[in-house]
């Protein structure tokens, strides 16, 4: 298989230095090029023209300036943007721009595919490829905020893939985010099936990252039925470990839970949801099931009962919102990223494939 040339974007300030003095530029132009990179955005060694050419040329021998080949955009009739790009290795996954009257928001992948085999979400049904690079994660934020007159000022880890499975390249991600293109950490959300080991070790770092759990159900039969991790990490566990993150990080974390019809819609699991989660900082996002055929029979529940069940929540004091449903009729939802394409496919692998998490 062909390699493609290592990518300019995913280098911080002090490696691109290291790249100019490398050459025998002085290091005032690695801070140059990283200014280029992530503050002018630009995407071609032509527009870099505060650069010698000669430097600009060893670049391009050398260099592409981002990872990304985008082979489809959709937009939306709401005016959601959605990017279906890989790496030169047909190996696809999307990201998606979303614009709201305050702030603009996007949502990134950080595998190709997901091994974690969520009963139903459209790219757990395609398996596992790879973990994306930290300047893959990086050039799909970038892609997108040049599809926007705005400032994209708010970053999902929500898209294709576990967040918490991929750190490695994930925390230099959100480094460039924070440090490079100058992000508010606050403003950065990870979202997660519940990964103990992973959350502990966030903790850890005491990153002022917004961390949300894909929780779904208080009881565990339900919980196992849609989350196979949930075998490994039951309810109870995962949401103490949530708590402690709480507490290290001083941060309100969110409780992600997806509604499916008569499953765990349920004004039972409601009151037991509250019971669970009452008396530490939090939210409860409720996500009105989108419609994916994963052939469990997974149905949208009703307004009304979406309405109860969020009515017993905040009779019990808890904060609730309602996620604010974009981009559905170009499949860019919660749950729909599937990385559908025509092209090639490596072939995928099942959570069973899927290395131990560490202790």
């Amino acid at each position: 298989m062909h390699t493609p040339p290592p990518s300019l974007i995913g280098l911080n300030t002090a490696q691109c230095v290291e790249l100019a003095t490398q050459f025998g530029a002085p290091a005032y132009r690695g801070r140059q090029l990283a200014h280029q990179l992530y503050q002018s955005g630009s995407s071609d060694f032509s527009e870099m023209s505060d650069l010698p050419r000669q430097f600009r040329s060893w670049l391009a021998e050398n260099w592409v300036v981002s990872p990304l080949t985008v082979v489809q955009h959709q937009r939306s009739t709401d005016h959601v943007d959605k990017l279906l790009v890989h790496n030169g290795d047909e190996q696809v996954y999307e990201c998606v721009l979303l614009p709201y009257e305050d702030r603009v928001s996007c949502c990134l992948s950080t595998q190709v595919g997901c091994p974690m085999g969520c009963t139903f979400c459209a790219t757990g049904m395609g398996g596992f490829d790879r973990n994306l690079t930290t300047g893959e994660i990086v050039a799909q934020y970038l892609a997108l905020q040049a599809l926007s007159a705005r400032r994209i000022s708010h970053i999902v880890f929500m898209g294709m893939g576990e967040p918490l499975l991929n750190l490695g390249q994930l925390l230099p991600a959100i480094e460039i985010f924070r440090n490079e293109i100058g992000l508010s950490a606050r403003h950065l959300t990870i979202s997660t099936v519940g990964l103990v080991p992973q959350i502990r070790e966030l903790a850890e770092l005491k990153i002022p990252i917004h961390l949300a759990l894909s929780l779904h159900s208080p009881f565990d039969e339900v919980r196992g039925r849609l989350m196979p991790v949930n075998h490994k990490w039951p309810v109870a566990e995962v949401v103490q470990t949530m708590r402690d993150y709480q507490r290290a990080t001083g941060r309100k974390v969110t409780f992600e839970y997806l509604l499916i019809d008569e499953l765990n819609d349920t004004v039972e699991q409601a009151r037991a949801l509250a019971h669970l989660i009452k008396g530490f900082p939090c939210f409860v996002n409720l996500i009105p099931f989108n419609w994916v055929d994963t052939g469990n029979g997974f149905r949208r529940p009703t307004r009304e009962r979406v309405q109860a069940f969020r009515q017993v929540l905040q009779s019990q004091g808890i904060n609730v919102t309602e996620r604010v449903e974009r981009g559905h009729d170009i499949a860019a939802a919660c749950g729909q990223l599937a990385g559908q394409h025509s092209g090639k496919f490596a072939k995928r692998r099942s959570l069973s494939a899927l290395p131990q998490s560490p202790a």
